[in-house]
């Protein structure tokens, strides 16, 4: 299947197809997943880069809120249309639209700022937790696991995930507690593209927000009848930061209720500065 983080970079270079009436057509393929279903990740970054696409380069993505609407199909490739909403002249939004077969599976709205000055401030990075490097890649995790699902978690992602305090694929260790932190970077490098590790960022960051939840109830991805959906997801960005440079995507769930949980997430450069907020709410269904 190739190299992952080339597979990506290929992903996120959408084709203006020129079509114009009042919104902007663009159309991308599909990653190859093991159930067929398309990584909600990959169609959140693909609308974001269609509407990076439709503006003003000064003006720099600060946010989006996105539904997943129905669940994508891996083998067919996703067409992207992006309603102008609104230049001002400070901000930008946009709206965009991810359709196959004429039917759409996500819309956002993105919102983007001219670089400007103001007050800053920062919540600080969690403390005294171990480095990337004393702890085991997804890879090493998994080694051994005689599974299609597993073997595209080890070897096919474009991203390396390292957990604090260890990964829920087949168990909940230690303590059921609603938080976890997991170390992040992309394998290999990418180019000095700004909104491409924007975009890179907002695809990592659907990766492992929902297993707060299942920490908190002691449910692993392997347990037996588990559902698990993204349903929304909004982002914020603070500050620009490397996906190919180590970052600690912390999270927590402050409360689930009828089947659904509600996720929330801050990412840091390896330095502790605050890169990114996210949240995100996921329908977790287990058997009673």
């Amino acid at each position: 299947m190739g190299d992952p983080l080339t597979g990506l970079l290929a992903t996120l270079d959408l084709t203006d197809t020129g079509a114009r009436t009042r919104e902007d057509i663009f159309t991308g393929p599909s990653q190859w997943a093991p159930l067929g279903r398309v990584f909600g990740g990959q169609v959140l970054a693909q609308s974001l880069v269609a509407a990076i696409r439709t503006t003003d380069a000064e003006r720099i993505v600060h946010s989006m809120h996105g539904y997943f609407l129905r669940p994508g199909d891996a083998s067919l490739p996703i067409t992207f249309s992006v309603d102008r909403i609104h230049d001002g002249r400070s901000f930008s939004t946009r709206r965009t639209q991810a359709y196959q077969n004429g039917n759409p599976i996500l819309s956002m709205i993105a919102s983007f700022q001219t670089v400007d000055e103001g007050l800053e401030h920062q919540i600080e990075m969690p403390a005294d937790l171990p480095s990337p490097e004393e702890l085991p890649s997804a890879a090493e995790a998994l080694r051994g696991v005689d599974h299609p699902i597993a073997e595209y978690w080890a070897t096919e992602r474009p991203f390396d995930m390292r957990h604090v305090p260890s990964p829920v694929y087949f168990s909940v260790e230690g303590e059921h507690v609603a938080h976890q932190a997991v170390w992040m970077r992309a394998f290999g490098t990418l180019p000095d593209d700004e909104n491409l590790h924007r975009a890179a960022l907002a695809y990592a960051s659907d990766y492992s927000i929902l297993e707060s939840i299942f920490r908190r109830h002691g449910v692993s991805w392997a347990s037996p009848g588990l559902k698990a959906a993204s349903l929304d997801h909004a982002m914020w960005w603070h500050r620009f930061g490397r996906v190919d440079d180590w970052f600690l995507y912390a999270q927590e769930s402050p409360n689930a209720v009828g089947g659904r949980g509600l996720a929330l997430g801050h990412i840091y450069s390896r330095e502790g500065v605050l890169l990114a907020s996210v949240a995100q709410e996921g329908m977790v269904r287990v058997p009673r």
